[in-house]
């Protein structure tokens, strides 16, 4: 009987934390250069992206002549982790140590990375979940054994075991607006577990033309609070980036969703009433930097790349001092914002309009068409 090669393998997880742990490693990406478009993995200052066609590579004989380095591991990208493990048993063939990334690049890009962040006075836990591959982050928020989920994605399993291990149950769920990047998982969740989905309803439409979405939802408005463990969480509207953007405050914490990121803010053009939207944005900005303590925290709900990371790997900053590193937060003009605004504005991902329309109720796509939809990193900041 013919053996079969093993295949090397490793998880999203295990190459994150080689990559985060400063371990040299070489990312073999063996798709078509044109689905490249759909999400990278960035093998940071400690390794090296090669990309090139699995075939292609074989015929060439020898992994050297491809600009592999002998002696620095390699993880093998393709679509879903099928492909790519003839190529690792080859190079394993070749001297290499190289395996095969579990499913593959769809994979990647639902994995997601709880960091724990200081709670706020009264909570008992606050955890940032990193979706490296989108650049998206949500959170839970722990008071007593009650948790509060805020802008979940699509799959919220790691999100759920990390609440049952602090021994907590979700009371409730929250997306800070509705997003164009990506499928919330959270009305799924707030049926799932028969709990309160919380958005504010001028974000319950399809921004394009006006119709009302079919989500079950309970109307988040301005001042209104969320009580979790005898806690308050105080959603402040703050609109812009769309008309029902919000942002939660409680303590010293601000979950901003897309309204301000670390290093930008988020862009008000992605619904064709840019005018409109850029003063909206501009008079949210205002009432923020009136009411909003220097100190506050701001937690986003995206970030751009790993500038905008803390020491820790956390996406976070004191409000107070983001205006040295966010050019948007400097401008004191309304005129010159707008000016800004015009200038950096650019086309939307095609996908996005698809997006809102599922996010609303409006569309349902499968597993495969949520796939291609969430395709490649957020473009929801301005500039």
């Amino acid at each position: 009987m013919t053996s079969v090669p093993r295949v090397p393998e490793i998880t999203a997880h295990e190459l994150i934390r080689s990559l985060e742990g400063g371990t040299p490693v070489q990312i073999l990406d063996v798709r078509a250069p044109h689905r490249l478009a759909s999400g990278v993995i960035d093998p940071g200052d400690a390794g090296r992206f090669v990309n090139v066609a699995g075939s292609r590579l074989m015929a060439l004989g020898d992994p050297r002549a491809a600009d592999l380095e002998p002696g620095v591991p390699v993880a093998v990208v393709c679509g879903h982790g099928n492909s790519s493990k003839p190529i690792a048993v080859w190079l394993t063939s070749h001297g290499f140590d190289a395996r095969s990334l579990r499913g593959g690049m769809a994979g990647w890009m639902l994995t997601v990375v709880p960091r724990p962040l200081a709670p706020p006075a009264g909570f008992r836990a606050l955890l940032q979940f990193d979706r490296l591959g989108k650049g998206a982050l949500g959170y839970a928020l722990v008071a007593g054994d009650e948790a509060l989920i805020i802008d979940p994605p699509r799959r919220v399993d790691e999100y759920l075991d990390e609440i049952r291990t602090l021994g907590a149950h979700v009371l409730a769920v929250a997306d800070t607006h509705v997003h164009a990047d990506y499928l919330s998982g959270g009305p799924t969740l707030s049926a799932t577990l028969d709990v309160p989905y919380y958005l504010h309803p001028a974000d319950a439409v399809y921004p394009y033309d006006g119709r009302r979405g079919s989500v079950r939802f309970t109307p988040l408005d301005d001042g209104m609070s969320i009580t979790i463990g005898g806690q308050s969480v105080r959603s402040v509207h703050t609109p812009g980036h769309t008309e029902g953007s919000v942002s939660f405050l409680t303590g010293d914490v601000a979950f901003t969703g897309d309204f301000v990121f670390i290093r930008s803010i988020g862009r008000p053009d992605l619904a064709g009433k840019t005018a409109a939207w850029t003063e909206a944005l501009w008079a949210s900005l205002e009432r923020a930097r009136r009411e909003w303590p220097a100190e506050t925290r701001i937690l986003p709900a995206h970030y751009a790349n790993d500038t905008e990371r803390q020491a820790d790997r956390t996406v976070a900053g004191a409000f107070g001092a983001l205006p040295a590193q966010n050019e948007a937060l400097r401008i004191t003009d309304p005129t010159v914002f707008r000016q800004w605004i015009l200038e950096r504005t650019r086309e939307a991902p095609a996908a996005y309009r698809e997006i809102k329309a599922a996010n609303v109720g409006l569309a349902h796509p499968s597993e495969a068409e949520a796939e291609e939809l969430e395709g490649g990193r957020n473009e929801c900041a301005i500039g």
